[in-house]
């Protein structure tokens, strides 16, 4: 089913959204108006952040669990998101995974999970993505989620700073080949953000909070804003590009690790 009324109200896709930055997005999307497909790899996470968005804006969300590494979910996923809203208008490719280790005795299949995920599960979300606005004819945005690692090197990091900056180049690179179709391509690169996770580490919001220069790590509601600007139509012309948002934190880029 393809999207011809121009008045609907616009659909979004977001991956890895049950917590965190994802449910930010998500949340700040619902509150604009959109419709979304949530995506979670945990069921019960994604039901339980659904009914959250819902009881705040009524029918506004659907979920979607599975795991955004495997293409054949990925393409299941999108027919899910036409067959409940129509038309896919948006697509924040958010699910990615951290596997930390020192360099030298990195596992492969730690290299591998990944690469699947971070970089594999993006390219193949906007691909799947690109072609379904392709036949709606009324072009899109498509977020990728980078990270500050892809533009510093951090300690222990080196296979997901790779795999972060490598979606900054894939979205330069999809400007050739997706704007024919009005369809603009952008990454955001948080910093140190304060979310469920980061939450439960000793030390995580005073040591940051001590190095950044703007005095704090970022909030989600941080990353969610400039996320929604980047793909709402106030933003058509920008694309290729990828914005940092860490509180200036990688113009010093002092070290965490004392």
């Amino acid at each position: 089913m393809n999207k011809t009324n121009t008045e609907a109200a616009p659909v979004a896709l977001v991956t890895g959204a049950g917590v965190g930055i994802g449910f930010e997005i998500v949340f700040l999307l619902a509150s604009k108006g959109y419709k979304v497909m949530l995506n979670d790899l945990d069921e019960a996470v994604t039901t339980k952040a659904c009914e959250k968005i819902n009881a705040t804006f009524p029918q506004s969300c659907k979920g979607i669990s599975g795991d955004v590494s495997d293409i054949r979910f990925i393409e299941q996923m999108v027919q899910h998101t036409i067959e409940a809203f129509g038309a896919v208008d948006v697509a924040v490719a958010n699910a990615g995974i951290t596997v930390f280790g020192d360099f030298l005795t990195y596992k492969e299949a730690d290299f591998h999970k990944v690469m699947q995920l971070n970089l594999a599960g993006s390219f193949f979300l906007a691909q799947q993505v690109s072609l379904q606005m392709i036949k709606q004819e009324t072009g899109g945005s498509l977020l990728f989620m980078s990270s500050v690692t892809g533009h510093q090197a951090h300690k222990n990091l080196a296979a997901y700073g790779m795999s972060k900056a490598a979606l900054e180049m894939l979205a330069k690179t999809l400007v050739v080949e997706l704007s024919p179709y009005k369809i603009n391509v952008n990454a955001v690169a948080p910093g140190a953000t304060m979310t469920e996770r980061t939450a439960s580490e000793e030390g995580y919001e005073k040591t940051w909070s001590e190095i950044t220069p703007m005095g704090r790590p970022a909030y989600p509601r941080d990353i969610a804003e400039a996320v929604a600007f980047l793909v709402s139509p106030a933003a058509r012309h920008i694309t290729g590009q990828s914005l940092v948002i860490d509180g200036g934190w990688t113009s010093t880029s002092p070290s965490p690790y004392r």
